[in-house]
Protein backbone atom coordinates (compact mmCIF):
# COMPACT_ATOMS: atom_id res chain seq x y z
CA UNK A 1 0.00 0.00 0.00
CA UNK A 2 1.61 3.27 -1.21
CA UNK A 3 0.95 5.81 1.88
CA UNK A 4 0.33 8.95 -0.16
CA UNK A 5 -2.96 10.48 -1.44
CA UNK A 6 -3.31 11.24 -5.64
CA UNK A 7 -2.48 14.30 -5.87
CA UNK A 8 -5.61 14.29 -8.08
CA UNK A 9 -7.76 14.83 -5.04
CA UNK A 10 -6.48 17.72 -3.75
CA UNK A 11 -8.56 20.16 -5.12
CA UNK A 12 -11.64 18.33 -3.94
CA UNK A 13 -10.12 18.24 -0.23
CA UNK A 14 -9.69 21.59 -0.45
CA UNK A 15 -12.75 22.45 -1.11
CA UNK A 16 -14.43 20.50 1.15
CA UNK A 17 -12.70 22.03 3.79
CA UNK A 18 -13.50 25.38 2.81
CA UNK A 19 -17.19 24.50 3.15
CA UNK A 20 -16.89 23.08 6.56
CA UNK A 21 -15.33 26.30 7.78
CA UNK A 22 -17.14 28.68 5.83
CA UNK A 23 -20.56 27.33 5.29
CA UNK A 24 -21.22 24.51 8.06
CA UNK A 25 -19.52 25.43 11.36
CA UNK A 26 -21.01 29.03 11.17
CA UNK A 27 -24.54 27.61 11.04
CA UNK A 28 -23.52 24.26 13.05
CA UNK A 29 -25.00 25.53 16.28
CA UNK A 30 -27.93 27.30 14.91
CA UNK A 31 -29.24 24.18 13.51
CA UNK A 32 -28.04 22.07 16.15
CA UNK A 33 -30.63 24.11 18.44
CA UNK A 34 -33.67 23.79 15.82
CA UNK A 35 -33.82 20.27 15.43
CA UNK A 36 -36.64 19.37 12.24
CA UNK A 37 -35.53 22.63 10.81
CA UNK A 38 -34.38 22.17 6.78
CA UNK A 39 -30.76 23.83 6.75
CA UNK A 40 -31.87 25.97 3.25
CA UNK A 41 -28.09 26.65 3.15
CA UNK A 42 -27.79 23.25 2.07
CA UNK A 43 -29.65 23.55 -0.80
CA UNK A 44 -27.46 26.18 -2.46
CA UNK A 45 -24.33 23.85 -1.55
CA UNK A 46 -26.14 20.45 -3.28
CA UNK A 47 -26.56 22.41 -6.86
CA UNK A 48 -23.07 23.64 -6.96
CA UNK A 49 -21.62 20.32 -5.98
CA UNK A 50 -24.15 18.98 -8.74
CA UNK A 51 -22.23 21.17 -10.95
CA UNK A 52 -18.63 19.87 -9.72
CA UNK A 53 -19.74 15.92 -10.46
CA UNK A 54 -22.29 16.60 -13.37
CA UNK A 55 -25.25 14.52 -11.70
CA UNK A 56 -23.26 11.54 -11.28
CA UNK A 57 -24.76 9.57 -8.46
CA UNK A 58 -21.63 7.21 -8.08
CA UNK A 59 -19.53 10.26 -7.22
CA UNK A 60 -21.96 11.36 -4.77
CA UNK A 61 -22.78 8.25 -2.95
CA UNK A 62 -19.33 6.49 -2.47
CA UNK A 63 -20.57 3.11 -4.27
CA UNK A 64 -19.04 3.20 -7.65
CA UNK A 65 -18.13 -0.01 -7.79
CA UNK A 66 -19.96 -1.70 -5.70
CA UNK A 67 -22.17 -4.49 -7.40
CA UNK A 68 -20.67 -3.74 -10.90
CA UNK A 69 -19.74 -6.93 -12.54
CA UNK A 70 -17.13 -9.74 -10.84
CA UNK A 71 -14.53 -8.83 -8.34
CA UNK A 72 -11.21 -8.55 -10.64
CA UNK A 73 -7.42 -7.49 -10.16
CA UNK A 74 -6.06 -6.88 -13.53
CA UNK A 75 -3.03 -5.54 -12.46
CA UNK A 76 -3.90 -1.71 -12.79
CA UNK A 77 -3.99 1.07 -10.25
CA UNK A 78 -7.03 2.84 -9.73
CA UNK A 79 -8.05 5.53 -7.18
CA UNK A 80 -11.71 6.30 -7.74
CA UNK A 81 -14.97 7.48 -6.79
CA UNK A 82 -14.89 5.78 -3.45
CA UNK A 83 -11.89 7.23 -2.20
CA UNK A 84 -12.24 11.08 -3.22
CA UNK A 85 -15.73 11.13 -1.97
CA UNK A 86 -14.00 9.47 1.70
CA UNK A 87 -11.99 12.22 1.82
CA UNK A 88 -14.78 14.60 0.99
CA UNK A 89 -16.80 13.61 3.66
CA UNK A 90 -13.94 13.18 6.37
CA UNK A 91 -13.57 17.38 5.54
CA UNK A 92 -16.90 17.69 5.62
CA UNK A 93 -17.58 16.31 8.31
CA UNK A 94 -14.73 18.41 9.86
CA UNK A 95 -17.57 20.98 9.67
CA UNK A 96 -20.73 19.12 10.42
CA UNK A 97 -21.51 15.36 10.10
CA UNK A 98 -25.40 15.72 10.89
CA UNK A 99 -25.19 18.95 7.25
CA UNK A 100 -23.36 16.02 5.38
CA UNK A 101 -26.05 13.39 6.20
CA UNK A 102 -28.46 16.03 5.43
CA UNK A 103 -27.00 16.95 1.96
CA UNK A 104 -29.43 16.81 -1.13
CA UNK A 105 -29.07 14.70 -3.66
CA UNK A 106 -26.17 12.77 -1.48
CA UNK A 107 -28.29 10.08 0.11
CA UNK A 108 -27.35 6.74 1.07
CA UNK A 109 -30.09 5.48 -0.94
CA UNK A 110 -28.12 7.15 -3.97
CA UNK A 111 -25.53 4.50 -2.82
CA UNK A 112 -27.89 1.36 -3.22
CA UNK A 113 -29.34 2.74 -6.75
CA UNK A 114 -25.90 3.27 -8.05
CA UNK A 115 -25.26 -0.41 -6.52
CA UNK A 116 -27.81 -2.76 -8.15
CA UNK A 117 -29.80 -0.65 -10.19
CA UNK A 118 -29.76 -1.50 -14.27
CA UNK A 119 -28.65 0.97 -16.46
CA UNK A 120 -32.28 2.33 -17.24
CA UNK A 121 -32.90 2.59 -13.43
CA UNK A 122 -29.87 4.48 -13.62
CA UNK A 123 -30.99 6.99 -16.09
CA UNK A 124 -34.43 7.00 -14.47
CA UNK A 125 -33.48 8.13 -10.56
CA UNK A 126 -30.64 10.12 -11.86
CA UNK A 127 -30.57 13.76 -9.70
CA UNK A 128 -33.23 11.68 -6.92
CA UNK A 129 -32.13 12.35 -3.53
CA UNK A 130 -32.62 8.73 -2.57
CA UNK A 131 -32.81 8.25 1.65
CA UNK A 132 -32.58 4.29 2.18
CA UNK A 133 -34.93 1.93 4.80
CA UNK A 134 -33.40 -1.00 6.31
CA UNK A 135 -34.15 -1.07 9.81
CA UNK A 136 -37.20 -2.03 11.61
CA UNK A 137 -38.62 -2.27 15.32
CA UNK A 138 -37.30 -5.45 16.64
CA UNK A 139 -34.61 -5.93 13.52
CA UNK A 140 -32.16 -3.90 15.01
CA UNK A 141 -28.40 -4.94 13.31
CA UNK A 142 -29.58 -7.96 12.09
CA UNK A 143 -30.58 -6.78 8.56
CA UNK A 144 -31.58 -10.48 7.37
CA UNK A 145 -34.52 -10.42 9.50
CA UNK A 146 -36.65 -7.51 7.67
CA UNK A 147 -40.17 -8.50 8.30
CA UNK A 148 -41.18 -5.64 5.27
CA UNK A 149 -43.12 -7.73 2.57
CA UNK A 150 -43.54 -7.07 -1.11
CA UNK A 151 -45.96 -9.21 -2.45
CA UNK A 152 -45.92 -9.38 -6.74
CA UNK A 153 -49.73 -7.97 -7.99
CA UNK A 154 -49.80 -7.48 -11.71
CA UNK A 155 -47.79 -5.27 -12.84
CA UNK A 156 -46.84 -3.81 -9.32
CA UNK A 157 -45.71 -4.90 -5.91
CA UNK A 158 -47.91 -3.94 -2.79
CA UNK A 159 -45.60 -3.04 0.39
CA UNK A 160 -46.59 -3.68 3.93
CA UNK A 161 -44.30 -2.78 6.95
CA UNK A 162 -42.25 -0.53 9.17
CA UNK A 163 -39.02 1.35 8.91
CA UNK A 164 -37.75 3.15 11.40
CA UNK A 165 -34.26 5.29 11.77
CA UNK A 166 -34.57 6.59 8.14
CA UNK A 167 -31.60 9.24 7.36
CA UNK A 168 -33.21 12.22 5.43
CA UNK A 169 -36.30 10.01 5.50
CA UNK A 170 -38.47 12.98 4.90
CA UNK A 171 -36.67 15.55 2.75
CA UNK A 172 -35.65 13.32 0.50
CA UNK A 173 -37.15 12.85 -3.07
CA UNK A 174 -37.67 9.31 -2.91
CA UNK A 175 -36.84 6.29 -0.09
CA UNK A 176 -35.25 2.71 -1.03
CA UNK A 177 -37.14 0.38 0.70
CA UNK A 178 -35.43 -3.76 1.72
CA UNK A 179 -38.66 -5.67 1.69
CA UNK A 180 -38.87 -9.45 1.47
CA UNK A 181 -40.78 -10.85 -1.59
CA UNK A 182 -41.29 -14.26 0.15
CA UNK A 183 -40.69 -14.52 4.20
CA UNK A 184 -40.57 -18.48 4.33
CA UNK A 185 -37.25 -18.33 1.86
CA UNK A 186 -35.57 -16.21 4.23
CA UNK A 187 -32.36 -13.22 3.24
CA UNK A 188 -32.43 -14.38 0.13
CA UNK A 189 -36.01 -13.03 -1.13
CA UNK A 190 -34.85 -9.25 0.29
CA UNK A 191 -35.00 -7.03 -2.35
CA UNK A 192 -35.12 -3.11 -2.83
CA UNK A 193 -37.74 -0.73 -3.93
CA UNK A 194 -37.55 2.86 -4.82
CA UNK A 195 -40.13 4.42 -3.40
CA UNK A 196 -41.30 7.95 -4.28
CA UNK A 197 -42.90 10.58 -2.02
CA UNK A 198 -46.77 10.63 -2.90
CA UNK A 199 -47.16 7.01 -3.73
CA UNK A 200 -50.31 6.45 -1.91
CA UNK A 201 -49.65 4.08 0.86
CA UNK A 202 -46.67 5.55 2.34
CA UNK A 203 -46.97 7.48 5.57
CA UNK A 204 -44.94 9.98 7.62
CA UNK A 205 -45.13 8.41 11.32
CA UNK A 206 -42.51 10.56 13.12
CA UNK A 207 -39.49 12.33 13.19
CA UNK A 208 -36.88 11.17 16.06
CA UNK A 209 -35.50 13.69 18.40
CA UNK A 210 -31.66 12.69 18.75
CA UNK A 211 -28.42 13.02 20.79
CA UNK A 212 -26.17 14.09 18.07
CA UNK A 213 -26.76 14.94 14.04
CA UNK A 214 -29.68 17.09 14.92
CA UNK A 215 -29.88 18.79 11.82
CA UNK A 216 -30.00 16.00 9.62
CA UNK A 217 -34.03 14.45 10.06
CA UNK A 218 -34.04 10.48 10.90
CA UNK A 219 -37.88 9.19 9.96
CA UNK A 220 -40.23 6.61 10.63
CA UNK A 221 -42.15 5.01 7.57
CA UNK A 222 -45.18 3.30 7.66
CA UNK A 223 -46.34 1.15 4.45
CA UNK A 224 -49.63 0.03 4.25
CA UNK A 225 -50.79 -1.92 0.78
CA UNK A 226 -48.48 0.59 -1.13
CA UNK A 227 -48.45 0.03 -4.35
CA UNK A 228 -45.33 0.33 -5.81
CA UNK A 229 -44.25 -0.32 -9.84
CA UNK A 230 -42.93 -3.47 -10.52
CA UNK A 231 -40.03 -1.18 -12.78
CA UNK A 232 -39.26 0.48 -9.34
CA UNK A 233 -37.22 -3.23 -7.91
CA UNK A 234 -33.81 -2.39 -8.28
CA UNK A 235 -31.64 -5.03 -10.15
CA UNK A 236 -32.94 -8.64 -10.72
CA UNK A 237 -36.47 -9.94 -9.14
CA UNK A 238 -35.53 -13.27 -9.66
CA UNK A 239 -34.80 -14.93 -6.37
CA UNK A 240 -30.89 -15.71 -6.39
CA UNK A 241 -30.66 -18.23 -3.49
CA UNK A 242 -26.84 -18.38 -3.82
CA UNK A 243 -26.22 -14.66 -4.10
CA UNK A 244 -29.72 -11.99 -3.30
CA UNK A 245 -29.26 -10.33 -0.11
CA UNK A 246 -25.56 -10.71 -0.75
CA UNK A 247 -25.45 -8.90 -3.73
CA UNK A 248 -27.49 -5.69 -1.71
CA UNK A 249 -25.34 -6.31 1.28
CA UNK A 250 -22.08 -5.31 -0.88
CA UNK A 251 -23.44 -1.70 -0.26
CA UNK A 252 -22.17 -1.91 2.99
CA UNK A 253 -18.88 -2.82 1.78
CA UNK A 254 -18.31 0.86 0.24
CA UNK A 255 -20.53 2.85 2.67
CA UNK A 256 -18.92 1.32 5.84
CA UNK A 257 -15.32 3.47 4.74
CA UNK A 258 -17.12 6.47 4.07
CA UNK A 259 -18.68 6.42 7.81
CA UNK A 260 -15.62 5.81 9.51
CA UNK A 261 -14.33 8.80 7.19
CA UNK A 262 -17.24 10.72 9.43
CA UNK A 263 -16.15 9.76 12.72
CA UNK A 264 -12.27 10.69 11.22
CA UNK A 265 -13.43 13.98 10.75
CA UNK A 266 -15.34 14.98 13.78
CA UNK A 267 -12.26 13.54 15.98
CA UNK A 268 -10.19 15.34 13.77
CA UNK A 269 -12.28 18.39 14.35
CA UNK A 270 -11.76 18.07 17.99
CA UNK A 271 -8.24 17.42 18.23
CA UNK A 272 -7.39 20.48 16.59
CA UNK A 273 -9.62 23.01 18.60
CA UNK A 274 -7.98 21.49 21.53
CA UNK A 275 -4.68 21.90 20.53
CA UNK A 276 -5.55 25.34 19.78
CA UNK A 277 -7.15 25.95 23.37
CA UNK A 278 -4.25 24.97 25.16
CA UNK A 279 -1.40 26.80 22.61
CA UNK A 280 -0.23 28.92 25.43
CA UNK A 281 0.03 25.98 28.10
CA UNK A 282 1.93 23.21 25.84
CA UNK A 283 4.68 22.95 23.46
CA UNK A 284 4.27 20.01 21.13
CA UNK A 285 7.44 18.79 19.84
CA UNK A 286 6.76 15.52 18.27
CA UNK A 287 11.26 14.77 17.90
CA UNK A 288 10.57 13.94 22.28
CA UNK A 289 10.16 11.04 23.31
CA UNK A 290 6.12 10.68 24.72
CA UNK A 291 7.27 9.43 28.09
CA UNK A 292 9.21 12.63 28.32
CA UNK A 293 6.08 14.65 27.80
CA UNK A 294 3.85 16.21 30.12
CA UNK A 295 0.70 13.60 30.86
CA UNK A 296 -1.62 15.80 28.22
CA UNK A 297 1.04 16.25 25.73
CA UNK A 298 1.38 12.60 25.81
CA UNK A 299 -2.41 11.86 25.44
CA UNK A 300 -2.73 13.95 22.21
CA UNK A 301 -0.12 12.44 20.57
CA UNK A 302 -0.79 8.53 21.69
CA UNK A 303 -4.95 10.49 20.07
CA UNK A 304 -3.07 11.45 16.94
CA UNK A 305 -1.52 8.25 16.19
CA UNK A 306 -4.54 6.60 16.91
CA UNK A 307 -6.35 9.01 14.67
CA UNK A 308 -3.73 8.10 11.67
CA UNK A 309 -4.04 4.24 12.05
CA UNK A 310 -7.46 4.75 11.29
CA UNK A 311 -7.43 7.05 8.67
CA UNK A 312 -5.44 4.45 6.47
CA UNK A 313 -7.78 1.91 7.57
CA UNK A 314 -10.12 3.92 5.95
CA UNK A 315 -8.64 4.43 2.95
CA UNK A 316 -7.18 0.86 2.16
CA UNK A 317 -10.88 -0.09 2.29
CA UNK A 318 -12.22 2.71 -0.09
CA UNK A 319 -8.88 1.99 -2.38
CA UNK A 320 -9.85 -1.94 -2.42
CA UNK A 321 -13.36 -0.76 -3.47
CA UNK A 322 -11.57 1.37 -6.17
CA UNK A 323 -10.15 -1.37 -7.59
CA UNK A 324 -12.93 -3.92 -6.53
CA UNK A 325 -10.69 -6.13 -4.64
CA UNK A 326 -13.47 -7.49 -2.01
CA UNK A 327 -13.66 -5.36 0.94
CA UNK A 328 -15.77 -6.56 3.40
CA UNK A 329 -13.37 -7.48 6.45
CA UNK A 330 -11.45 -3.83 5.75
CA UNK A 331 -14.44 -2.25 5.31
CA UNK A 332 -15.75 -3.51 9.16
CA UNK A 333 -12.51 -2.99 10.42
CA UNK A 334 -12.46 0.28 9.16
CA UNK A 335 -15.52 1.20 11.12
CA UNK A 336 -14.94 -0.65 14.10
CA UNK A 337 -12.19 1.23 14.70
CA UNK A 338 -13.32 4.60 13.79
CA UNK A 339 -16.44 4.61 15.64
CA UNK A 340 -14.47 3.67 18.45
CA UNK A 341 -11.62 6.26 17.92
CA UNK A 342 -13.97 8.93 17.09
CA UNK A 343 -16.19 8.43 20.28
CA UNK A 344 -12.72 8.00 22.39
CA UNK A 345 -11.14 11.25 20.95
CA UNK A 346 -13.84 13.52 20.98
CA UNK A 347 -15.07 12.34 24.23
CA UNK A 348 -11.66 13.02 25.67
CA UNK A 349 -11.45 16.46 24.09
CA UNK A 350 -13.97 17.68 25.91
CA UNK A 351 -12.62 16.45 28.92
CA UNK A 352 -9.40 17.89 28.71
CA UNK A 353 -11.10 21.27 27.75
CA UNK A 354 -12.79 21.75 30.91
CA UNK A 355 -15.51 24.00 31.54
CA UNK A 356 -15.53 25.09 28.35
CA UNK A 357 -15.58 21.56 26.06
CA UNK A 358 -18.60 21.32 28.37
CA UNK A 359 -20.35 24.28 26.97
CA UNK A 360 -21.93 25.33 23.58
CA UNK A 361 -19.52 28.05 23.89
CA UNK A 362 -17.52 25.70 21.31
CA UNK A 363 -18.52 22.75 19.26
CA UNK A 364 -16.68 20.59 21.15
CA UNK A 365 -19.45 18.96 23.14
CA UNK A 366 -21.13 18.80 19.74
CA UNK A 367 -18.37 17.04 17.51
CA UNK A 368 -18.29 14.68 21.25
CA UNK A 369 -22.58 13.58 20.44
CA UNK A 370 -22.29 13.31 17.04
CA UNK A 371 -19.57 10.94 17.29
CA UNK A 372 -21.95 8.30 18.92
CA UNK A 373 -24.13 7.34 16.07
CA UNK A 374 -20.82 7.10 13.76
CA UNK A 375 -20.45 3.90 16.11
CA UNK A 376 -23.78 2.93 15.85
CA UNK A 377 -25.41 3.05 12.29
CA UNK A 378 -24.12 1.22 8.92
CA UNK A 379 -23.63 -1.62 11.48
CA UNK A 380 -22.96 -1.42 15.20
CA UNK A 381 -19.28 -1.95 16.99
CA UNK A 382 -20.61 -5.71 17.49
CA UNK A 383 -21.58 -6.49 13.97
CA UNK A 384 -18.82 -5.12 12.60
CA UNK A 385 -16.33 -7.56 15.05
CA UNK A 386 -19.21 -10.52 14.20
CA UNK A 387 -18.48 -9.85 10.66
CA UNK A 388 -14.34 -9.58 10.96
CA UNK A 389 -14.41 -12.60 12.97
CA UNK A 390 -15.76 -14.58 10.71
CA UNK A 391 -14.06 -13.51 7.71
CA UNK A 392 -10.97 -14.09 9.87
CA UNK A 393 -12.36 -17.80 10.46
CA UNK A 394 -13.75 -18.47 7.30
CA UNK A 395 -17.17 -19.14 8.73
CA UNK A 396 -20.81 -18.34 7.64
CA UNK A 397 -23.26 -16.28 9.32
CA UNK A 398 -25.01 -19.42 10.17
CA UNK A 399 -21.97 -21.30 11.87
CA UNK A 400 -20.38 -17.86 13.94
CA UNK A 401 -23.77 -16.15 15.10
Amino acid sequence: MNIEIPKKFGPIINNAHQVALNVFRPISRKYDRAEHQHPKELDMLASVLDGFNEGDPESSAGASQTGKGKVVNDGSIKNGANMSTCLGALELSYGDAGFLLGMPRQGLGNAAIAAVANDEQLKRFEGKWAAMAITEPGTGSDSANIRTTAKKDGDHYVLNGEKIFVTSGERADCVVVWASLDLDIGRAAIKSFVVEWGTPGMELARLEHKLGIRASDTAAIVFTDCRVAAENLLGNPEIDTKKGFGGVMETFDNTRPLVACFALGCARASLERVKELMADHIALNYDKPVDNCSAIEAELYRMEADWEATYWLAMKAAWMADNKHSNSLEASISKAKAGRVGNHITLRCVELAGSLGYTEDELLEKWARDSKILDIFEGTQQIQQLIIARRLLGLSSKELK
